[in-house]
């Protein structure tokens, strides 16, 4: 996912959270899940198509404590993930 691209989510993906402050997202098109941590889940909720990694880093390093150096980095490779498993897609749009 290139930065200043903004993602949109597969309509199709579901957001389980569980007990423990993980989360599952799961593909009921392909039975394909991921397991994502509280983080991966902050990023989740704030992909709706207006939002870049810069913006999922200022909202991280706002509600997350020792947020790492890399975290700009950490966010491109999960979105990446996410869109090579078909979960997001970039959007091209303003």
């Amino acid at each position: 996912m290139s930065i200043g691209k903004k993602p949109v989510k597969n309509p199709t993906i579901v957001l389980r959270e569980e007990f423990d402050n993980w989360a599952i997202l799961y593909n009921p098109d392909t039975s394909d899940a991921i397991g994502i941590n509280p983080v991966g889940i902050s990023i989740w909720k704030m992909i709706d198509g207006t939002r870049d990694v810069t913006d999922f880093e200022e909202e991280i390093k706002r509600n997350f404590r020792q947020v790492p150096a890399s975290i700009s980095s950490d966010i491109e490779s999960f979105l990446n993930e996410l869109e090579k498993k078909r979960y997001i897609k970039q959007h091209f749009g303003e």
